[in-house]
């Protein structure tokens, strides 16, 4: 039986770009820190990462709802590392053929692009893209529409059973949310160069990139005042959301309203998808699991209700 332990973090590509005051960065800095620490005296021999993707690896030419990585490259945006993760490619297949095994439908990727989303995470956690081998498993959270709730907890259990045999020592992260609601355009709507970068925009200019990166943190100055039109944080909905995990409520997760949600927390909020996986997967191995809060904190200039949940 595989040792499992979970981390969940919030990620926010405006830290060391639109940061609050000192002392609120060294308190983020310090829960990192202390995160950091518990990882690596757990020397993990595989982390499995459930991420979202921000329309940098992933457009609606083709946009699956989940999508495995036998290998994958990081785009470098904001100030997150570029190259390769070491994602060990054939227990990568394994896990694909398993969960197919499962009657869940998961795409495969051979040359996969992740963000920040991603990556931000892995090296807040390890110092590094490639200290530990990886397996990054993208849920699509910004893409509407979106699959229901129950699909994300079966995955996460599937993933849990695979990995509950195989005898390894497991970190699995979670990594988006809580509440929030970046500059991220619909679909829906959209002016025709919006719509085309939505379907199609991957591999952008270095100059389309940095005017991307630009409009988040011209968002993110103004985000929480009433000068911003995008939906505010909700400590109350986060507080709720991160209880129902320390407490075991994965089931009450099912009848999540996606449109509800997106009202009411912001539209980048099903990012917590990846934190319902990871907490799903362990809840596969071993119920009832132990859980706790670690840190939780609205933080306007980074566009992130931000919040760390550990569990084992």
């Amino acid at each position: 039986m595989s040792n499992i332990k979970i981390k969940c973090l919030s990620h926010t590509p405006l830290r060391g770009l639109n940061d609050p005051g000192s002392h609120v960065v060294a308190e983020v800095d310090s829960v990192i820190a202390k995160a950091r620490a518990e990882v690596e005296h757990f020397d993990p021999e595989l982390i499995v990462i459930f991420a979202p993707d921000h329309y940098n690896g992933l457009f609606y030419d083709l946009m699956p709802p989940f999508v495995i990585a036998t290998a994958a490259d990081s785009v470098g945006d904001y100030k997150t590392l570029l190259g390769a993760l070491s994602v060990p490619k054939e227990l990568a297949l394994e896990m694909a053929r398993f969960i197919l095994d499962k009657d869940l439908d998961i795409a495969i990727s051979h040359r996969l692009q992740v963000d920040h989303g991603c990556t931000q995470t892995l090296e807040e956690m390890t110092g590094s893209l490639t200290k530990y081998p990886v397996i990054p498993i993208i849920i699509n959270s910004v893409a509407p529409p979106f699959g229901p709730y129950r699909r994300i907890r079966k995955l996460g259990e599937a993933v849990g059973q695979f990995l509950a045999q195989l005898n390894k020592r497991v970190l699995i992260l979670g990594t988006g949310g809580l509440s929030h609601e970046p500059p991220v355009p619909l679909l829906s709507g959209a002016p025709d160069d919006i719509a085309n970068f939505l379907i199609a925009g991957r591999n952008p200019t270095p100059e389309a990139r940095a005017a991307r990166q630009a409009r988040t943190i011209a968002a993110g100055k103004i985000y929480g005042t009433s000068e911003s039109n995008l939906t505010p944080l909700n400590t109350d909905w986060d507080q709720y959301f991160m209880d129902l995990l320390v407490q075991g409520q994965l089931d009450e997760i099912d009848d999540f309203k996606i449109e509800e949600i997106s009202k009411t927390a912001g539209r980048s909020t099903h990012e917590i998808r990846t934190w319902v996986a990871t907490f799903s997967a362990l809840a596969a191995v071993k119920k009832p699991y132990s859980a706790r809060q670690d840190y939780y904190r609205p933080i306007n200039e980074w566009i992130a209700g931000y919040g760390v949940l550990s569990a084992e």
